[in-house]
């Protein structure tokens, strides 16, 4: 038991202490090289200059650097694949039980998190070097081109679940058993992946988008401990871990975005995980999802709800979308918006942590 604990806790130490120190250096590559948009704003889903966000944030978009997301894939990669080489060419009876890179649990939550980052890494650097442009032309992979990766990372994980680990359906609570989906369990983890994928958005202030992450990766690392998988809550925590680093330096006035290099790679990391303490776990851990990842969640639906109202009524519900935005357009402070955010990503945590032990 106390091994375990030490397995699960000792890689967010690592990758939080790694985070902190490499940070200096990525900081100095980032500003000596002027790693941000070189011309301010944003184009609306219809094709129209996002006019509120604009006011809102134009400025910053041009003095901040992107690709902070570098610190929470590599950080924690560096500690989990050197737990493995030190276990490798150490072995012994402490080094061994440490080690939590294995086929069974950690492989492909790692795979995707690197696949997505480094996809995630491409768009960020397009998109800096062509707000260089003077034709006015701007962004970095097209949206289509985005969904596409995600769609082929994920559509690889759907058919690893279903025909590698038979897996078939979704856990259900309370001595229900599973609901049988079939091939249907394809669909519904693409959906599911699009959709968690789709919240990425939610880097859109200060020190936000890291706190909400932070915390439904440590909700999922106590349902998978409980669970007895100790080597998935240990990958869990070591991604926690390079958060808070990350975290560290984003806290308002932000060093750095997390950007697509940190979005991509965490969205997709964190449908795996779901997955994998559902029916592999014996557990509930895609039905928590909508729980845990409540904020997430609402900054998908704000940005539906947004598009579909002004497309069938002709006006909006909020003054901008995601809501993140909207309140900061009413006018609380970015300030106030993060810290709210961070207060209800703890509660949905425990919520959603509660309902997948006693089901």
């Amino acid at each position: 038991m106390i091994i375990d604990i030490v397995k699960v806790f000792l890689p967010a130490v690592g990758a939080f202490v790694l985070g902190v120190l490499m940070t200096p250096i990525l900081t100095n590559f980032l500003y000596s090289h002027k790693m941000w948009k070189k011309r301010g704003g944003k184009i609306a889903l219809d094709g129209n200059q996002a006019e509120v966000f604009n006011k809102l944030h134009k400025e910053k978009e041009v003095n901040t650097p992107r690709m902070g997301g570098v610190i929470i894939w590599f950080s924690s990669a560096v500690v989990i694949i050197g737990i493995w080489i030190v276990s490798k060419f150490f072995p012994g009876d402490i080094t061994t039980k440490l080690d939590f890179l294995s086929r069974n649990q950690t492989w492909v939550p790692l795979g995707t998190l690197l696949l997505g980052s480094f996809a995630g890494l491409l768009d960020d650097y397009l998109e800096i070097k062509r707000s260089e442009r003077t034709d006015g032309k701007n962004g970095g992979l097209p949206v289509k081109i985005r969904l596409c990766v995600v769609f082929a990372i994920s559509l690889a994980c759907a058919l690893w679940f279903y025909v590698k680990l038979d897996v078939t359906g979704i856990g259900l609570p309370f001595g229900f058993g599973e609901l049988y989906l079939g091939p249907l369990f394809v669909v519904l983890f693409l959906l599911t992946s699009l959709f968690i994928y789709a919240s990425g958005v939610i880097d859109g202030i200060d020190g936000l988008s890291g706190g909400v992450f932070a915390t439904v990766f440590a909700a999922y690392a106590g349902i998978a401990f409980y669970q007895q998988q100790i080597d998935l809550a240990a990958f869990c925590t070591a991604v926690v871990g390079g958060i808070l680093a990350f975290l560290w330096f984003n806290i308002p006035p932000a060093r750095f975005y997390m950007s697509e290099t940190g979005t991509m790679g965490l969205t997709i990391t964190l449908t795996v995980v779901a997955f994998m303490t559902d029916r592999l776990g014996g557990g509930y851990g895609f039905l928590v999802l909508p729980i845990i990842a409540l904020p997430l969640v609402i900054t998908v639906l704000s940005d539906l709800i947004q598009v579909f109202s002004k497309k069938f009524r002709g006006k909006k519900v909020f003054r901008v979308a995601p809501l993140h935005h909207h309140f900061e357009a009413i006018g609380w402070p970015s300030y106030k918006v993060t810290m709210r955010y961070w207060v209800v990503s703890v509660v949905c945590a425990i919520t959603g942590i509660t309902l997948a032990l006693i089901g």
